[in-house]
């Protein structure tokens, strides 16, 4: 069977939600000036804010999401300092080190089986602070929706926010899929950011349906008083700003976000109902956002996919992979993708 037309890799390569594409053209029309001087990057960052509930946060528009989550962490941090996340956390696994070399600080990364920290883990953390020995612990870190494709609750979010200030530490947000959390969590985002307690949040929009473009929002007044500095020397400060402002506008109108994310999501239980119970093939937890996670026979089932149509190890010894939708998924890549996959399954069983 020919492989599906969309790829399951990841909601990186789907391509930009139309209507993202014609703000992008849009915004194309005539002069404006650079850095964000212009009226997109007004609108957008007053969207920002009343998408969030907090009119007043400082947003900073950068160009991705490793960069983003750079200058949010480095306006929090000194270099004696460290922030505490979960080990499969992006900042920890798939940035490069990129957070240790621009902040100068540590990461410490704990274990988890599901991608979530919970306060029990983090409070053995801190009987360091003030030991002049020790790294100081400054950020609590944490990923909406995380790598493992779960969920914090808004309880549990402001359960951490609660651990965190009561040792003066900042909770800082990586919402690269907060579209998807917050489509399966109701629409509110308020309820697991603002009101829940988080100080510093990245907004994603690349894996929403942006062609590109991630903001830094902070929550709490003051804490971006030096983004622009930080923002600048990071190498994140796009110049022709209001084409990734224009982008946010559109995917923040009408809840284009939410609803793009809605359908992503939907595929993903979609895929996960057509896989279960198929011969060599073991979906290894209920999806709740657009991620499915699969376990395979072999590693020679795993190739023998990857050939066929692309997805990436999840864990390698146990020949785990994680196959991802987007807003571009439709239902007929579910059906050929299910079928393919359950074949190449069958085989190595």
């Amino acid at each position: 069977m020919p492989p599906p037309v969309v790829s399951f890799a990841s909601d990186n390569a789907a391509g930009v939600l139309p209507e993202v594409m014609d703000a992008i053209v849009a915004a194309n029309v005539g002069p404006a000036l650079a850095y964000g001087d212009d009226p997109w990057t007004e609108r957008a960052s007053a969207l920002v804010g009343e998408v969030l509930g907090e009119p007043g946060a400082e947003v900073a528009f950068c160009w991705g999401g490793t960069g983003a989550n750079l200058v949010g962490l480095q306006c929090l941090l000194r270099p004696w300092e460290a922030v505490i996340c979960p080990d499969t956390a992006h900042i920890n696994v798939d940035e490069c080190g990129a957070p240790e070399r621009f902040t100068g600080c540590k990461l410490l990364a704990l274990p988890t089986s599901d991608g979530k920290l919970r306060p029990d883990q983090v409070e053995p953390l801190l009987h360091v602070v003030g030991d002049q020995h020790h790294a100081q612990p400054r950020v609590l870190s944490i990923t909406q929706s995380t790598e493992s494709g779960t969920l914090y609750r808004p309880d549990e979010v402001a359960a951490l926010a609660e651990v965190a200030h009561a040792h003066d530490l900042y909770l800082h947000l990586d919402g690269a899929r907060l579209a998807n959390a917050a489509a399966a969590l109701g629409g509110d985002v308020r309820s697991f950011t603002t009101e829940a307690g988080v100080d510093v949040l990245t907004f994603g929009a690349t894996k929403a349906g942006a062609m590109y473009g991630e903001a830094v929002v902070f929550l709490r007044p003051g804490l971006g008083d030096r983004v622009r500095f930080v923002r600048k020397q990071a190498a994140q400060l796009p110049s022709k700003m209001r084409f990734v402002a224009a982008q946010f506008e559109a995917l923040l109108t009408d809840t284009l976000w939410v609803r793009a994310a809605e359908h992503a999501n939907g595929l993903a239980l979609l895929l996960a109902h057509r896989l279960a119970g198929r011969e060599g093939v073991e979906v290894t937890r209920p999806p709740e956002v657009n991620s499915v996670f699969l376990r395979l026979p072999s590693a020679a089932a795993v190739a023998e996919l990857q050939q066929w149509s692309f997805v990436w190890d999840w864990d390698v010894p146990t020949h785990e992979v994680r196959a991802m939708t987007s807003f571009a998924t439709t239902a007929e890549d579910v059906e050929r993708f299910a079928v393919g996959l359950a074949a190449i399954a069958a085989r190595h069983a």
